[in-house]
């Protein structure tokens, strides 16, 4: 779902044709990592730590399209992200009041280019304050297990771990989510992509809301101002009684990140 480049060189010998072959393969890591490029997400989503009625199934269809984005891939292979669509099935079961499991099957994308590709699977725990909606203050925590294509990610395997912190104050929600991403590559290179909304609602099936979704690098040293992406998203979110929908427009906040993103979210209890 959003991590950065990662590489590691090898110890080389000095002969001339490794020379070469070492010359050749910095020109391109230099030239992904110069890249602003972000990494792209099947899933555009603020967590409240609502989850399903215990015994109950849930499905919830993420679909993102990005218009206008970053035509330089975030490293060689990977998909580009101007003009593709990005979605995932997510399947959820309420174990306990405070626990949820749920997979995320299949993972997919439609190119700019009209080509569709399978991107993997994510397995998740979310384990929450029962009945949050209810509560003043409310919190939880979510893990991801990410099993990645090579087209969709640099590591095979990645993963999340996604703190929720929300608060209902009368007709408002103030909800932040200080996400960590990790690639299995040290504490040092987790990445930081926290993610935050602010709603108002309407009516009891009518909420508006402001999202804002970043990331800033490596929580052991952020990227520079110009190569971290910020997206912000204006949402509306409506229950008709059969099913929850959810639409946004968001638009980058600087040159790194994707112009123009619609994102939709559909939801229902099985």
């Amino acid at each position: 779902m959003r991590a950065t480049c990662q590489r590691w060189v090898s110890e080389t010998f000095w002969s001339t044709r490794t020379i070469r072959l070492t010359s050749q393969l910095a020109l391109v890591l230099g030239l992904a990592s110069a890249s602003p490029a972000s990494a792209q997400t099947d899933e555009i989503q603020v967590y409240d730590a609502a989850v399903a009625p215990v015994g109950a199934f849930n499905l919830t269809l993420h679909d993102n399209f990005t218009p206008r984005g970053n035509q330089t891939p975030e490293f060689p292979g990977a998909i580009v992200a101007d003009k593709s669509l990005n979605g995932v099935a997510e399947w959820a079961y309420g174990v306990v009041p405070w626990f949820e499991a749920g997979l995320y099957f299949p993972l997919y994308s439609i190119t700019g280019s009209g080509g569709v590709l399978y991107n993997g699977f994510k397995l998740r725990g979310l384990f929450v304050t029962p009945d949050a909606i209810k509560r003043e203050v409310f919190y939880g925590v979510n893990f991801e297990f990410s099993f990645n294509t090579a087209h969709w990610d640099a590591r095979s395997y990645t993963s999340e771990i996604r703190p929720i912190i929300g608060t209902h104050i009368g007709r408002f929600d103030l909800i932040f989510n200080p996400i960590l991403d990790n690639s299995w590559n040290g504490f040092s290179k987790l990445e930081f992509v926290p993610e935050t909304r602010v709603a108002m609602a309407v009516t009891e099936k009518y909420k508006i809301a402001l999202e804002e979704y970043d990331d800033f690098g490596r929580i052991s040293h952020f990227s520079p101002a110009a190569k971290q992406t910020h997206l912000l998203f204006g949402v509306v979110d409506f229950n008709t009684g059969l099913i929850g929908i959810e639409m946004g427009i968001g638009a980058g906040l600087n040159s790194a990140s994707d112009h123009l993103v619609f994102k939709l979210i559909l939801t229902r209890d099985l």
